[in-house]
């Protein structure tokens, strides 16, 4: 067993006691080496020796970490040691980030689905280059999917993903082909899909693009899958983008009033060609159901948020005709719940085109105070949602405390 640490069960030697009581010793790391691993377990030790890291001269903290390596396999599972290796892998001599990651081989699986020994393993693939890395990564060939739907091990599939060769993780685009939709619909597994999107080439990525595209339109209102699909649209190529406007054409306006697929449809305005762009508008100015579409979406919870976006990213004729089109119904937009909000829009549209003294055909509005338009970007928040105002629906976030894991952890250095 790897895990160790020193909890309240267990004797505090003379020294640590001391350090925890004494507010007038000056401690310094060399009167601190026999009791290292003492020290690095505990909380107020942890700190200690991560803060005297940061100034400490090469050949004083080559001394510590003589001291360390004996139990730096255990120290990695430890609440407090494994910020203690972080630091060594983050500040030491390459010597020293060579002897930590030879001490995980034969472990990184291990360590990998542990809550703490992730973060080691993460911080390793960040720092170690070339054929050390490979060999850490490669540890986790045939494993990939025990560790992408583990809340501690997909973090360190993503770090693979995001400091690796193409050729390093080929293993792992392997391993999805005929899961994506599966994995699309995990809480975990979704984060890792928008990874190899994001990182790998569209050429190694052509076969999830596919799995992807031929299941659109259940994926556009799964909890976790519609966050893939905008990843696409975002992220991919145009053809991307119109293989998935041909899934789903027809289906625009019911899902506009979906609390997921509405998301996708946004994205649709937002990055498709505007060829497309006008295919969307056919619909939405069309009829549904024996009624005008427009009324549909403009009174429901989230389709009024699409028609808002339209307004915003539409040009030209096709922003006249959508605005034309509203204004037909304007006494029944009044009546609506949400009618004042697109309302607003259009006159901020109307008053900034005669402020700037045109028809209005090239300028761009921003959208009701608060809203953030910025969608969600895995690439820009390294694997955490961000759906800028999205409160106004429930997204099926992963549990709290797991986003962004990945690079970006507590450290009681700074607590």
């Amino acid at each position: 067993d790897m895990r160790g640490g020193v909890g309240p069960e267990v004797k505090r030697s003379t020294l640590l006691e001391e350090f925890r009581a004494s507010k007038l010793r000056n401690f310094e790391l060399a009167d601190i080496v026999e009791h290292c691993d003492e020290f690095c377990r505990d909380q107020h030790g942890s700190r200690f020796i991560q803060t005297k890291l940061e100034i400490a001269p090469p050949s004083e903290t080559e001394i510590v970490f003589e001291a360390l390596l004996p139990t730096a396999l255990s120290l990695m599972t430890d609440l407090f040691g494994n910020y203690v290796v972080q630091k060594f892998l983050e500040r030491g001599s390459q010597e020293q980030r060579s002897a930590l990651a030879k001490t995980m081989q034969g472990r990184v699986l291990q360590l990998s689905l542990d809550m703490y020994g992730c973060r080691v393993v993460q911080k390793a693939v960040e720092v170690v280059d070339g054929e050390e890395q490979a060999v850490l990564v490669n540890e986790l060939q045939g494993h990939v999917m025990k560790c992408v739907r583990d809340q501690n091990g997909n973090h360190v599939i993503q770090k693979c993903i995001e400091r690796s060769a193409p050729a390093t993780i080929q293993f792992i685009v392997d391993d999805f082909i005929g899961q994506v939709v599966p994995l699309a619909t995990h809480p975990y597994g979704c984060r890792v899909i928008q990874r190899i999107l994001e990182y790998c080439g569209h050429s190694q990525v052509i076969n999830v693009l596919n799995e992807i595209v031929e299941s659109t339109r259940d994926l556009v209102f799964d909890q976790y899958g519609n966050y893939v699909v905008q990843h696409v649209l975002e992220h991919g190529q145009q053809d991307d983008r119109s293989n998935i406007l041909m899934r789903v054409r027809g289906n625009l306006v019911a899902m506009s009033q979906h609390k997921f697929a509405s998301n996708v449809v946004e994205k649709l305005l937002q990055f498709s060609s505007p060829d497309s762009r006008h295919v969307l508008l056919e619909e939405f100015t069309g009829e549904s159901q024996g009624q005008p579409s427009i009324l549909i979406m403009m009174r429901d919870a989230y389709g009024n948020y699409v028609i808002q976006k339209a307004l915003d990213v539409c040009q030209g004729a096709d922003r006249e005709r959508l605005i034309s089109c509203i204004k037909e119904h304007m006494v029944a937009v009044r009546r609506f719940v949400y009618g004042k909000h697109i309302i607003a829009h259009i006159e901020k549209l109307e008053s900034g085109y005669k402020a700037d003294g045109r028809e209005g055909r090239n300028c761009r509005m921003p959208g009701p105070p608060g809203r953030d338009r910025g969608g969600f970007s895995p690439h820009r928040d390294r694997g955490m949602y961000n759906q800028g105002d999205r409160g106004r629906r429930d997204m099926g976030m992963p549990p709290p405390g797991m986003q962004g894991m990945h690079g970006q952890f507590f450290s009681p250095h700074v607590q």
